[in-house]
């Protein structure tokens, strides 16, 4: 079962963040139906949004949104987590493969690109606004663009590691997944530091540890000397879940017009909407499609859904629609 262990170590000078995200992983990359390279870099995106939920974040209800874009064909990669233990994602091609490094290890940072950023977005609950940050890519790797972002936004020196491993074979599933952030706070001396980077240095791949031993001892031999404290008590247990519902769905159907809905009842018989954080299929019947007329404004040039009675103003008076219009909405 996937799950996170927090700890400290060198007297508390060191902080630990660990997961072991195998099954919720899987789960992602067979709801996405992606390629070995897709799948590890949205596995790695996954496990380090879950880990930076713990260290950025305050309130239970708080989420953290990751994205990566690098300007590759991979064409993106996002994730939003929660301190609940729930995290969603998804990468914008999900099917794309590119052959192996010559090193024989999966390319993600050439499918991600290197060319862009990083960005971290915070939304607070219950009704704060969100705050976002962004760097440039360090490597497209994942992990060490997570490094770089907590350094130069953050100003905490850490060391992330992030992996996807697979089972052998073309349609192998998902073998190890996980992650692991070590972060040096304001009180860790140079001694601790230098041994903490040995460990790192000489610990391998950590895919290759889970498949073969527990997230714990993981967690001991990167922290090698430094007397690990285990805070968690019981392993909180992670999970892939999404958000979304069939109201959200009709949500999504609102940005349609009402001649543009009727069509997909009289030539479908309904509609399906996908939704591209889970990869979840939703048929909407005829009269839900039907049940959704209220009065609402549009855009005179392009149709686009200026408001729409009991929702959220989806545009404010004087922005600008898509088409270049100036927004006029009624009082």
């Amino acid at each position: 079962m996937a799950h996170l262990l927090r700890g400290l170590a060198a007297d508390g000078s060191v902080r630990v963040v660990a997961a072991d995200t195998t099954d919720l992983v899987d789960e992602a990359l067979t709801r996405h139906g992606t390629s070995h390279t897709a799948g590890a870099a949205l596995g790695r995106t996954l496990t380090g949004a879950l880990l930076l939920s713990h260290v950025v974040l305050k309130h239970h209800r708080d989420r953290v949104t990751l994205r990566l874009d690098g300007g590759g064909p991979l064409g993106g990669v996002i994730a939003d987590a929660g301190l609940d233990g729930t995290v969603r994602g998804y990468v914008r091609q999900p099917g794309l493969e590119l052959p192996p490094r010559e090193d024989g290890k999966l390319d993600v940072g050439g499918a991600l690109g290197r060319d862009g950023d990083i960005e971290v977005i915070r939304s607070h609950a219950p009704y704060g606004d969100p705050y976002s940050s962004s760097v440039r890519l360090t490597s497209g790797e994942v992990a060490e663009d997570v490094a770089g972002f907590l350094l130069a936004s953050e100003q905490v020196a850490s060391a992330v590691l992030l992996g996807v491993r697979y089972e052998r074979g073309d349609g192998g599933r998902v073998r190890s997944a996980g992650g692991v952030l070590l972060q040096a706070l304001p009180n860790a001396n140079d001694a601790a530091l230098a041994l903490l980077e040995a460990n790192v240095r000489a610990f391998g791949q950590l895919t290759d540890r889970l498949a073969g031993g527990s997230l714990l001892e993981s967690m001991e031999e990167l922290t090698w000397g430094l007397d690990l404290e285990v805070l968690t008590r019981e392993a909180l247990p992670l999970e892939f879940r999404c958000r979304c519902s069939e109201e959200k769905a009709l949500e999504v159907l609102a940005y349609f017009s009402p001649d543009e809905r009727e069509r997909m009842i009289s030539e479908d018989g309904g509609a399906e909407v996908v939704c591209h954080w889970c990869g979840e299929a939703r048929w909407v019947e005829p009269e839900r499609i039907r049940s959704m007329s209220r009065p609402e404004l549009r855009c005179p040039d392009c149709d686009a859904l200026w408001y729409r009675e009991g929702a959220t103003t989806m545009v404010r008076d004087d922005e600008r629609c898509a088409c270049g219009r100036r927004v006029e909405l009624l009082a």
